[in-house]
């Protein structure tokens, strides 16, 4: 019954304009309890006692049956109150690459002076996660869900249920939540383009009327050619050391959309660079990358790296949106 009742309330709370802000406070209206597959088959079990007690005129057994009566209509009480006054939100998850999975933490505050026990959450049968919440407390689920698209992934519908004391009836709120997971296409494990290795190598091109004085020293990164490094410097530092001149050109990398092979479709475009993106980053050399509509200049970094890779998650095949 409760697997009949329950995408019918869940489906009618879904309805356009129904999606709540954080954090969302569990109300008397928010939840519904239901009798579990053993709450079901208790109340027959109820009623044969009863008959039984009535034909044979049996005390002992009228007590008995009020006595599990009782205990059962209490057990709806202390469902309802251990789910009651609880306040969720939901924060934002952190990009994932497609087909990986996104992990929305699920932030579950009891402000009561009660503790709670037996907090589950669930987005489908399952999938479900437990947490006891201290009195004045709170607790950490993580809502998991496969993302096998790039794009931008909502957090979608979940649940929050307890079946807490007995097991007899299950109190569950249908909660929807805004909340976002921005999904990275799937890098494929093609090398980056000769063009791009020959300058991750560090080879020197002198930019133009460019001299070449020398200008300073700067921290070793990953790409730097071998000759660059200045041994003596060095050695009498911690940190290994590389030449920079003047009018000399930087050792960067451009990743275009224009240099793909024309046979890939665009799915198959994106996760190429991105790809590149995570082995350019790798080699510490600054990169470029350029999509039909938009480009982000040389750099490096974290952010850099994001940025791109973002770009990538939100092409809609002629536009890239910020």
């Amino acid at each position: 019954m409760i697997d009949i009742v329950k995408p019918i309330i869940e489906d009618w709370l879904a309805r356009p304009g129904r999606v709540q802000s954080a954090p969302l406070t569990l109300t008397q209206r928010r939840i519904f309890i239901l009798p579990t597959r053993y709450g079901f088959a208790f109340i027959p079990v109820l009623l044969v006692m009863l008959a039984g007690s009535v034909s044979y005129g049996l005390s002992l057994g009228f007590v008995l049956t009020f006595l599990l009566g009782s205990v059962a209509i209490v057990s709806v009480l202390h469902a309802y109150r251990n789910l009651a006054e609880l306040r969720v939100s939901l924060a934002r998850a952190e990009p994932v690459f497609a087909g990986d999975t996104a992990c929305f933490p699920v932030h579950i505050e009891n402000p009561s002076r009660q503790p709670r026990f037996s907090i589950g959450l669930a987005r489908r049968p399952e999938e479900q996660g437990f947490a006891d919440i201290a009195s004045g407390g709170h607790a950490t689920l993580e809502l998991r869900i496969p993302a096998s698209r790039r794009g931008v992934l909502g957090a979608g519908r979940f649940s929050l249920f307890t079946r807490y004391p007995i097991g007899l009836f299950c109190a569950w709120s249908p909660i929807e939540l805004e909340a976002t997971c921005l999904i990275y296409p799937r890098p494929d494990d093609a090398p980056l383009p000769a063009t791009a290795r020959h300058a991750q190598l560090g080879e020197f091109v002198p930019a133009g009327s460019g001299d070449e004085d020398f200008a300073g020293l700067k921290p070793y990164q990953p790409g730097d050619s071998p000759r660059r490094i200045a041994w003596k410097a060095s050695l009498r530092g911690e940190t290994l050391l590389t030449k920079t001149f003047s009018g000399q050109a930087r050792d960067e990398m451009w990743l275009d959309w224009n240099d793909l092979p024309p046979h890939l479709g665009i799915e198959a475009r994106l996760s190429r660079l991105a790809n590149w993106v995570l082995q350019a980053d790798r080699s510490g050399a600054a990169y470029g990358l350029r999509l039909p509509t938009r480009h982000f200049a040389p750099a490096t970094g974290e952010q850099h790296r994001q940025r791109c890779l973002e770009a990538l998650a939100r092409f809609d095949g002629g536009e890239a949106t910020a």
